[in-house]
Order: C-alpha cells, then structure tokens, then sequence
C-alpha cells in the first residue's frame, strides 16, 4: 500500500472541500481551487477527513493513487495556508523592485526585465535582503514562476552571480589558470 496515498488529510479550520463525483473543489481564506481526478480512485469525505482509495494493485493505480493524494493535499494547503518559493539575487549592482504588481530586475543587461505577476500570484521584493519572495494558492504555477524569474539570470558557475534559490548551492569553477610565459 502506498505510503502517501493511504494517509488521511484533515481539513483545516477555513477550509471547505466539495466533492462532486472525481471534481473537487477547495475554498478558503485565499481563493479557490478545483480539480478533476481519474475515475479509477475513490475520493471520501467523513468527519472533516479526506480518505484517497485503490481498487487494485495494478502499477497505474498504485503511481495515481499517491498523486491524487498529493495533489489534493497541496489544493487544500494552498486555499488555506499558500506557498511561497524566495529567490536570491546575488552579484554586484543587481536588485529587484516592485513596480506595482509587477516585478522589476536588474541583473547586469542593458534594460531592466519587468515580470508581471501572473493571476493568483503576488511577489514581494526587498531591495536590502536581495530576495524575491513569490506567493500563491498553487504550489505548481508558485513552483513554475520561480522557475521563470530563475530563468532570466540563472547563477553562473565563476562568480555566482544571477538568481538562484533561496539555500541553493552553487559550485565554483576554478577560472583560467595563468599562463607561465617563458
């Protein structure tokens, strides 16, 4: 049985799920979220707990039940509490600000790069700390923002300048090793 897909999710206080046959809803404090699952797994609400269930045992089912439970997991935690992924920008004369929604960087091109915020999504910047702090109720569009501002500066592997994450270890290269001339 699978390890993840057998453990109860209890509902938070705030949050209301509505189980409709394979579509579930999820509202809470920060918006709402809705998803259809696969026909094949069995979805049950009983006393503020959510149970996910197998017919069988066949390979495709056992991979989709712990999935529907992680992702069922991650749509009431987002409703109810958010995720957030912080970005580092590190390198000298590089910063990134708010420009109302949107997100402005300057990273060492020839213009600063404005990223606007995608629905359901709020940034925070804090020009002394460096860190870009990317808010949302989806921990996939959260992951995948992250991903993008990541994208635009990635660190590189001599100075370990650019955009990384927040923890990210970058390994050094050692540079060039000077010539010996004769």
């Amino acid at each position: 049985m699978s390890r993840i897909g057998k453990m109860p999710i209890t509902l938070p206080k705030g949050v209301e799920v509505k189980i409709d046959g394979q579509k579930v809803s999820v509202k809470g404090p920060l918006g709402e979220l809705s998803e259809e699952f696969s026909p094949e797994i069995a979805i049950k609400m009983e006393d503020g707990t959510i149970t996910v269930e197998r017919p069988n045992d066949e390979p495709r089912i056992r991979a989709l039940h712990g999935t529907t439970r992680a992702l069922l997991n991650n749509m009431i935690v987002g409703c109810g509490q958010g995720f957030e992924r912080v970005l580092e920008v590190q390198g000298v004369g590089y910063k990134a600000e708010m420009s109302g929604n949107d997100l402005l960087i300057n990273v060492g091109y020839s213009h600063p790069v404005t990223y606007p915020a995608p629905e359901g999504i709020t940034f925070e910047a804090d020009s002394k700390t460096r860190l870009i702090k990317v808010k949302g109720r989806d921990r996939q569009q959260v992951g995948q923002v992250a991903a993008n501002i990541r994208k635009i500066r990635p660190p590189e592997h001599y100075h370990g300048k650019g955009i990384r994450y927040q923890g990210e270890f970058v390994k050094l290269k050692p540079g060039k090793a000077g010539k010996t001339g004769k």
